[in-house]
């Protein structure tokens, strides 16, 4: 499934994956619709019932992709189609599309991939939930070229960064107030050993000077130890707040309607990823 319309798929993308395909002699339909007709015609791919659904798109359509194949139903090769990549990147590293799925196809490995959820939305690399999310319009704006437009609601997610709060409880714990929560699944957590919960980073800073601190934490050190950040293990739990809440999952903006039900989900679906190169043992 190619989407032409994504932040980084060419022209001929759809038949240099063909060439691939046929190169490993994998029998493939390869479909490229209009950007409307990309969800329709995922559904229409995992309900055929293949050993496999490639995607090479943004990280709507890798996250729809997975979704829909779930635990039980095709393998699916999320390859870097868009702007972010999260779930890509994740699975493949930065390597380009092209020779992740070369790897994939070449050293094969059935990769089960636990997600989380927030308000039955799936997500299998991180979350965001606050004010913070608005930070997404201005970017998106910006990638389009509408600066004018950019620069409109930058200025709105800056005025309500600090404005709005959200409250987390999760299952078994008193509630916390916080700017924003961010849940972290085992695919991209440094902190978690263990496919068996989400990392939950409760975000609270007051102003654009903490805000400023908790970047540059991220950016040279660990973030986790901010002052601003208090981190947990999640299985389940709720979070709330007096108006709908701006979300990210995987990149992509949502609403998310409160209170809403928080959840890991283990073994979400089975990536297609590859084994990694064997280092080649030191010279005596």
């Amino acid at each position: 499934m190619v989407n032409p319309a994504s932040g980084s798929v060419d022209p001929d993308a759809p038949e240099a994956l063909k060439a691939i395909l046929d190169a490993f002699g994998v029998s493939a339909r390869v479909n490229a619709p209009d950007a409307r007709d990309v969800r329709a015609a995922v559904e229409a791919a995992v309900a055929a019932r293949p050993d496999l659904v490639v995607t090479l798109a943004g990280d709507g359509t890798a996250n729809l992709a997975a979704s829909l194949c779930g635990p039980a139903g095709p393998l699916v090769a999320p390859l870097p189609g868009g702007t972010l990549n999260f779930l890509p990147r994740a699975l493949y590293g930065s390597l380009a599309w092209p020779e992740a799925l070369r790897a994939a196809l070449s050293r094969p490995v059935v990769r089960p991939v636990s997600g989380g959820e927030v308000g039955g939305r799936r997500f299998y690399c991180a979350a965001i939930l606050g004010s913070p999310a608005l930070w997404a319009l201005p970017r998106e704006a910006a990638r389009s070229g509408k600066l004018a437009r950019a620069w409109k609601r930058a200025v709105l997610a800056f005025r309500r960064a600090f404005m709005n709060h959200v409250r987390f409880q999760p299952a078994g714990g008193p509630p916390r107030r916080a700017v924003a929560v961010s849940l972290i699944c085992p695919l991209v957590s440094a902190a978690l050993q263990e496919e068996t919960a989400l990392e939950a980073a409760l975000l609270d800073f007051h102003d654009a000077l903490e805000a400023l601190r908790l970047a540059m934490s991220n950016m040279i050190g660990d973030w986790r130890r901010d002052p601003a950040v208090t981190v947990l293990c999640c299985t389940e739990g709720v979070i709330s707040a007096r108006r709908p809440i701006p979300a990210l999952f995987d990149g992509e903006m949502h609403i998310v309607e409160p209170p809403a039900r928080i959840r890991f989900v283990p073994g979400a679906f089975r990536a297609l990823a590859f084994d990694p190169p064997r280092a080649e043992p030191a010279a005596p």
